[in-house]
C-alpha cells in the first residue's frame, strides 16, 4: 500500500521553527499565485492534481511548486498529486488568510476611495474599515459602497479601536512622508504605499509600493522593442559575409 504524506505541515522542530525571513518575498508571492490557481481548480472541480500538471495548465515551474512548498512541509502523495482542497486550506493558513486583517487607508480622493471599493479587498482575509484625508470637508462622508471617511486627526483613535494591522497610502507624493510616519506611529506595522515615491521607512515597519507608472514604463518599453524589432530588415542568406 502506497505510504501517505501528510498534507498539513507538520510541527517546527525545537529550535528550527520557520520565521517570515527564513522565507523570500519571491516565494510568498508566487505562494499567491498558487492559492489562485487552486482557487480556479476547485471551482472547475477538480479535487487532485500533480505540480506537473498544475505547472502545464497554469504556465508555471512544476520544481519550482515543489520546492516553494517544501518550505512549510511536505505535501500531496507520491504518484497522485495534491488534494486541492487542503492544499488551498494550508496555503491560506501559511499566508494568514484564514483571519481577517482591517485596513485604513489614508489619502480619500479618487484612487483611495477606488480602493475602498474594491471588492477583492472585501475578501480574502481583507477589511477596509475607513479612510481618512486632511480635508475636513470630506469628513463624515462616505465612499460609494459605505465605507466612512474621517479627518486625520481621528487616525490613531479609530486605527486602535477597530485593530487595524495594515495601511494603505493613496496620497500625492508630496504628502506621502508625512502620511507614512503618522501611519507608523499609529503602530500599524505593514503598509501598502500607491504614492509614486519613496518614503524614508522605519524599522520593524513592512512596506511594499505599487508604482503604477513603473509598470506602464515597462510595457511601454517592450511596445517600442517590438516596434523596432518589426522594422528591423530580415538578414538574406549570405548576406554579411565576406
Amino acid at each position: 500500500m502506497t505510504k501517505r504524506t501528510p498534507f498539513a505541515a507538520p510541527p517546527p522542530r525545537r529550535g528550527s521553527s520557520l520565521r517570515s525571513g527564513d522565507v523570500s518575498e519571491l516565494t510568498t508571492n508566487r505562494l499567491s499565485v498558487y492559492l489562485r490557481c487552486l482557487d480556479e481548480l476547485a471551482e472547475s472541480g477538480v479535487t487532485t492534481i500533480s505540480s506537473q500538471s498544475m505547472a502545464d495548465r497554469f504556465d508555471l515551474n512544476s520544481a519550482q511548486i515543489r520546492k516553494d512548498l517544501a518550505n512549510f512541509g511536505e505535501f500531496g502523495i507520491r504518484g497522485v498529486g495534491y488534494d486541492v482542497a487542503r492544499l488551498r486550506d494550508t496555503i491560506v493558513r501559511i499566508l494568514g488568510l484564514d483571519r481577517v486583517k482591517s485596513i485604513v487607508i489614508v489619502g480619500a480622493g479618487n484612487l483611495g476611495q477606488a480602493l475602498a471599493d474594491f471588492d477583492g479587498f472585501k475578501t480574502g482575509g481583507f477589511r477596509i474599515v475607513a479612510l481618512f484625508d486632511n480635508d475636513r470637508a470630506k469628513a463624515g462622508k462616505a465612499t460609494r459602497t459605505g465605507v466612512p471617511i474621517h479627518s486625520m486627526e481621528e487616525l490613531e483613535e479609530i486605527a486602535g479601536s477597530t485593530g487595524a494591522e495594515i495601511g494603505i497610502l493613496a496620497v500625492p507624493p508630496s504628502a506621502a512622508q508625512a502620511a507614512y510616519d503618522r501611519l507608523c506611529d499609529t503602530g500599524l506595522p505593514a503598509i501598502l504605499n500607491f504614492s509614486p515615491v519613496r518614503v524614508q521607512v522605519r524599522p520593524g515597519v513592512k512596506i511594499k509600493s505599487v508604482d503604477l507608472k513603473i509598470s506602464l514604463e515597462a510595457l511601454s518599453f517592450y511596445l517600442t522593442r517590438k516596434r523596432q524589432t518589426k522594422k528591423t530588415p530580415q538578414r538574406t542568406e549570405g548576406e554579411g559575409r565576406a
